[in-house]
């Protein structure tokens, strides 16, 4: 009986540090903030805290995420004039 209750002890020791890591694994609260797609990240949150998906699938998923960001305002970047530059000085 003794046993069992440790293996019954130690599972749940287990489940309780998985549980836990997901709470606070840094790409999920990234992809938090920078996923739009709400649908997306609840089926990431899902499949990642059954096991069904990997860390290393979440954190390529955040990579493909953050990727597309930089590229969006490294294109608007690209699109500022020194005339724009110039007038948000003055504005200011």
């Amino acid at each position: 009986m003794a046993g069992e209750d440790d293996c019954n002890y130690k599972h749940l020791n287990i489940r309780l540090q998985d549980i836990l890591s997901f709470l606070v694994d840094v790409p999920i609260k990234y992809l938090n903030f920078f996923l739009q797609d709400d649908d997306e990240l609840e089926h990431i949150k899902k499949e990642y805290k059954e096991g069904r998906m990997l860390t290393d699938e979440v954190k390529q998923r955040l990579i493909a995420v953050l990727s597309e960001l930089v590229a969006r305002h490294q294109r608007a970047r690209a699109q500022v004039t020194d005339e724009d530059r110039i007038k948000e000085l003055e504005l200011k």
